[in-house]
């Protein structure tokens, strides 16, 4: 092989960013400052929302969320068993607990039908506090259901939008459909700020909950305090809160990132494409798609094997794609297979057969920005030469 290593994931960072973060370290202000303020402005009116809260990263976000609509000790909350952990440890943060409900095959998002059925058991009533919904790899669940049985059991909704930027619904982003909504800068993700997120809302006692939380519990901004022209040294702390704030020098990124977002989205899925015309013949099942007239944001790609008519699974692949020089990754390994849920529960592959079937079968490409023309018929060739080879 003499071909670079391709790796799963790699940020697209620009000059624009650079300046703005050096910047911040000329201006002094390298914690919370004005270059969040205006990250967060320039967020809100992106997607639509009245709010927009930065925080370290989504997992902050989506427990500052729950804290601030009181969940607490033997409350549940409903989501799904096909996400990364941080969607459900954040539920026991507070002393909840996650009730798991299983995915729609075609989607990988949450089944509303069995989360129908779900609020409506008996053995659950008044004891489901909050839904959180995971738009897996891009594609927006279908936000008009679950809203309307948010709404029938009197329950909020908080969002897992991780992958979600930028992807609508019915034509709308996602970012304002909810109670709260959280976005995810990891370094992997369709944006980014190294580590960070964002908290949008358009509910203002709980942008003020949120506000306060996510800083020691402290009544008054840090900023607000330090550049006051008058003696402004009193705060109150009214909450044991926590340190989730984003800095300056992560909003420097994000302010650009931001802005090429739809650029960035443009290139993920003309990737995508050129995959779904190389693979259509293989035996393979495709990502799904968003519906007509709706954007996927294409966070991930993800292939799903038919172990019937190959002669490998879905571990070999992956092996032979590394030796080919091209890294992948899985997503997700499902929350009832990892020790802590599982043992905690006593969950079973059995509860999850949706859940547990994807992702013996699957496998994410690379896919993000950066990936030339040339680095994307590397993808194609070693997909195609791997499974060609196997086909039983």
């Amino acid at each position: 092989m003499t071909d670079k290593f391709l790796p799963f994931a790699l940020p697209s960072i620009g000059e624009e960013e650079i300046a703005e973060v050096v910047d911040s370290l000329r201006s002094g202000w390298v914690t919370t400052g004005p270059k969040t303020a205006r990250f967060e402005r320039e967020f809100a009116a992106y997607v639509g929302a009245k709010h927009a809260l930065a925080i370290n990263s989504a997992t902050a976000g989506l427990h500052l969320a729950l804290e601030a609509i009181g969940i607490g000790p033997g409350d549940l909350v409903a989501t799904t068993p096909y996400t990364f952990t941080a969607t459900a440890e954040v539920i026991r943060y507070l002393g909840a607990d996650p009730l798991f409900v299983d995915i729609d095959p075609a989607t990988f998002n949450i089944d509303v039908g069995q989360l129908a059925t779900t609020l409506a058991d008996p053995q659950y009533a008044g004891r489901i506090k909050a839904i959180i919904p995971v738009h897996f790899a891009g594609l927006a669940c279908d936000m008009v259901r679950i809203g309307q049985l948010a709404a029938q059991h009197g329950v909020p909704v908080i969002e897992d939008a991780a992958h979600a930027l930028p992807t609508t619904f019915g034509g709308r982003l996602i970012g304002s459909f909810s109670k709260a909504t959280v976005f995810s800068f990891y370094a992997t993700k369709t944006i980014t700020t190294g580590e960070g997120g964002m908290v949008t809302t358009d509910d203002d006692a709980l942008a003020a909950r949120i506000k306060t939380m996510r800083l020691h519990g402290i009544n008054r901004d840090v900023w607000d305090r330090y550049t006051s022209t008058k003696p402004s040294w009193y705060y109150e702390v009214v909450a044991p809160g926590f340190k989730y704030n984003l800095t300056d020098i992560a909003a420097a990124l994000g302010i650009h990132q931001l802005a090429k977002a739809e650029s960035f989205r443009a290139r993920r899925a003309e990737i995508g494409a050129q995959f779904d015309a190389a693979f259509r013949d293989l035996p393979l099942t495709l990502p799904p798609h968003a519906p007509a007239g709706d954007l996927h944001a294409w966070h991930l790609y993800v292939l799903r094997l038919d172990l019937d008519r190959l002669q490998i699974d879905r571990d070999t692949f992956i092996e032979q794609m590394a030796a080919r020089g091209i890294g992948t990754s899985v997503h997700f390994i499902p929350l009832h297979l990892q020790p802590y849920w599982r043992d905690r529960y006593g969950l079973q592959p059995q509860n999850f057969p949706a859940a547990d079937a994807t992702f013996r079968r699957a496998v994410s490409l690379p896919i993000y920005p950066g990936m030339s023309d040339g680095d994307v018929a590397r993808v194609i060739a070693a997909v195609r030469a791997i499974v060609e080879a196997a086909r039983r």
